[in-house]
């Protein structure tokens, strides 16, 4: 029978100090470079949604000056053909000539992804266009009321 000698080794089991660092200071270097990009990416999602929520809505209230200024519904004093809220859009208005039909443009008021709210800043036709307060007329344009800044730079409440 023969007896197995062990050889001893020539370097024990395991990582050597220099190892561990270097390995650390690689993954350090990539996190360092995931993380702003993950976060790049979130708040351009962000504008995405933005952009597309300000389209819908936008997209709303033409649809509502145009259906004002045919004759489908009945246009409010002060009001020049644009809704009085955002609500009517989403409620809907009286249709001319029919009873009980309703015109609706919105399922829904979007959230605005910026602030996560549904209240939007607003301005009336009758506003001056650099204001940034509601005359409470009518719904001409909305915009977000966030005051945080863009990736381009720009300001959100400026889109």
């Amino acid at each position: 029978m023969r007896k197995l000698q062990s050889v001893p080794a020539a370097h024990p089991p395991g990582f050597t100090l220099i190892e561990l660092i270097a390995t650390v200071f690689i993954i350090s270097i990539l996190l360092g470079v995931a993380v702003p990009l993950a976060r790049n990416s979130i708040q351009r999602q962000k504008e995405v949604a933005l952009r597309e929520a300000l389209r819908e809505v936008r997209t709303a209230i033409d649809k509502y000056k145009d259906a004002s200024d045919r004759g489908i519904i009945p246009v409010k004093v002060d009001t020049e053909g644009y809704p009085e809220s955002l609500k009517v859009l989403a409620e809907g208005v009286d249709m001319n000539g029919t009873v009980g039909k309703k015109l609706k443009l919105l399922r829904r008021i979007p959230t605005d992804p910026m602030t996560n709210s549904t209240e939007w800043g607003m301005r009336s036709y009758q506003d001056d266009p650099k204001n940034n307060s509601w005359g409470g007329q009518d719904v001409f344009d909305i915009y977000t009321k966030s005051q945080r800044t863009a990736l381009d730079g720009t300001k959100y409440k400026d889109w």
